[in-house]
């Protein structure tokens, strides 16, 4: 009996840990439901700079990217046309108020962008060195990569969502430039997207 009373509680404490963990699960909404969201021949796009703590934790968990000098930007595409988008050759930059352009660092390097720190060390008895243990990068957390924006193609009546991330602060009348989007069967490329975040 206390084997299956063992048993039982465990199976009881991961059922809770993970209904814990999908109390507010991250999604994003519908690109018309952000302020900033601009549209062009029936392709909306959506943008959603990420700086307030609220929203920062149900994305990211306890990781806030804006404290290791990267800003995230939520990137919603809605694609209401007839026709399959091709997203591989997405170009994302923000631009400042003075035109300069920040671009988006992909979200595998985003780890690289902290420098490794040195580990601490101590003398120890008989002229030994004990090394410390180093604390874990912030920025290597599965969050920045399992949000980023990933989608390759995007066809009629869905929409596609993620991150991109810029080596920046969010600075008032900021605009996110997006260029290179086309249509799959035509090659024919989409007019741009300059999409003011404030």
């Amino acid at each position: 009996m206390p084997f299956v009373f063992k048993r039982l509680v465990l199976v009881l404490s991961i059922a809770a840990a993970w209904a814990a963990d999908k109390e507010t699960p991250f999604k994003a909404q519908p690109a018309a439901n952000y302020p900033a969201h601009q549209s062009v021949e029936k392709i909306t796009v959506a943008v959603d700079p990420y700086t307030h703590s609220d929203e920062l934790k149900i994305a990211f968990g306890k990781l806030d990217p804006n404290e290791h000098g990267v800003l995230p930007v939520l990137v919603v595409i809605q694609n209401d046309t007839d026709k399959t988008l091709r997203l591989t050759g997405l170009k994302v930059e923000y631009m400042g108020p003075n035109r300069e352009r920040v671009e988006a660092t992909p979200a595998r390097d985003v780890r690289y962008l902290r420098p490794p720190q040195r580990p601490n060390m101590i003398p120890g008895p008989g002229s030994k060195v004990k090394v410390l243990k180093t604390k874990k990068n912030p920025l290597d957390a599965w969050e920045i990569e399992g949000r980023a924006f990933a989608a390759q193609m995007l066809p009629p009546g869905n929409s596609a969502s993620g991150f991109f991330y810029f080596q920046t602060i969010l600075q008032p009348k900021a605009t996110i430039y997006l260029s290179g989007m086309v249509e799959a069967a035509t090659n024919k490329e989409i007019l741009y997207f300059e999409v003011p975040v404030q």
